[in-house]
């Protein structure tokens, strides 16, 4: 409406300001031009345009332009004074040009008020789609997720059974580490962020049942670096890529080999993870749900802000996985 007030008030200042009668038909168009734009945006539109009947809009549109604009030029005669404009020409040919006039001052609203239900579905629709985008990426993260955490027990279950194997005296440690463990993915895997504070502890505590198990830990270590306060992180982001090391870094002799560096900078978090490739593993069909799980995920999360990279050259493999906060990525 405050559009509407703003047009014909400009339209009709000049007129006021310089006392100059108001043409008689100018009330009468400005209630076609309102009825025909509301027409056209609540019925026209939704009921031919939107829906590709393209030939039956345009020729219903153009029908009633011109009946309007003959109703107009027929009941509503303007009669204006002859100084009404300076330098007033007389009208030329066979009198066309009130008609023309006419018909382009009901036409450019006709035409706005297409165009603006077509931006207002337009609008809607996109807002549709990325509300379904974002349930389906979220439906997909739980699902990874929830892949992600039977992956993790089983994984967790072999560490505490090869102590139990070995009759190892940690092995009630190594429950009371699992327990917490456990606490965390029940109260806090399944949020979308958790204080990266929270995911290091996590990853240490980790680590510390993987010390319980291994018969020579000397190689194993962990060194992070920077101010983790304040940074958030999905959960579970990192744990994969780090039960790998384990899972791979020990050679024939018992001896692990893993070494995993956290950065943390203003910009971007990276992780790297290298372990030498001890033993050969004959791959399994379930093998790697963890990797391509996390992979699947940098890819719904972080979408041109992460770069990972892999190496392998048969005697190490190596993680390198950078996430770069938004707008920080060079």
């Amino acid at each position: 409406m405050s559009i509407w007030i703003l047009l014909y008030g400009l339209a009709f200042y000049p007129i006021l300001n310089n006392d100059r009668p108001i043409p008689s038909d100018v009330l009468p168009k400005l209630i076609v031009i309102l009825v025909l734009f509301y027409f056209n945006y609540f019925y026209l539109v939704p009921e031919y345009l939107l829906k590709k009947s393209v030939l039956i809009y345009l020729f219903v549109s153009i029908g009633l332009l011109i009946i309007a604009v003959a109703g107009l030029n027929h009941f509503y005669e303007p009669k204006l004074q002859e100084d009404f404009f300076l330098e007033r020409q007389p009208p030329r040919g066979f009198g066309y040009m009130p008609i023309y006039r006419s018909f382009i001052n009901l036409g450019i609203p006709y035409v706005i008020s297409a165009i603006l239900r077509m931006y207002v579905e337009w609008k809607r629709n996109e807002n549709l789609r990325l509300s379904v985008e974002k349930e389906n990426i979220k439906s997909e993260l739980q699902f990874l997720k929830a892949q992600l955490n039977p992956h993790f027990l089983f994984n967790s279950l072999n560490t505490i059974y090869a102590l139990s194997v070995k009759k190892s005296p940690d092995t009630s440690d190594a429950i009371v580490d699992l327990s917490e463990l456990m606490r965390y993915m029940i109260y806090e895997a399944d949020k979308d962020l958790v204080p990266l504070n929270k995911e290091l502890d996590y990853i240490k505590s980790y680590i510390q049942l993987q010390r319980l198990r291994l018969s020579d830990s000397e190689n194993v270590s962990l060194k992070i670096t920077g101010e983790d306060r304040g940074r958030a992180i999905p959960p579970l982001l990192f744990i994969s890529f780090i039960e790998n090391a384990f899972k791979y870094g020990t050679d024939y002799k018992g001896k692990t080999y893993v070494k995993i560096t956290l950065i943390i900078t203003d910009v971007a978090v990276y992780l790297n993870v290298r372990n030498k490739i001890g033993i050969f593993r004959e791959p399994t069909k379930n093998s790697g749900i963890g990797l391509q799980n996390i992979r699947n995920q940098l890819k719904l999360i972080y979408p041109e802000l992460h770069n990972l990279e892999v190496e392998n050259d048969g005697k190490d493999y190596e993680v390198s996985l950078t996430i770069y906060q938004k707008q920080a990525k060079p």
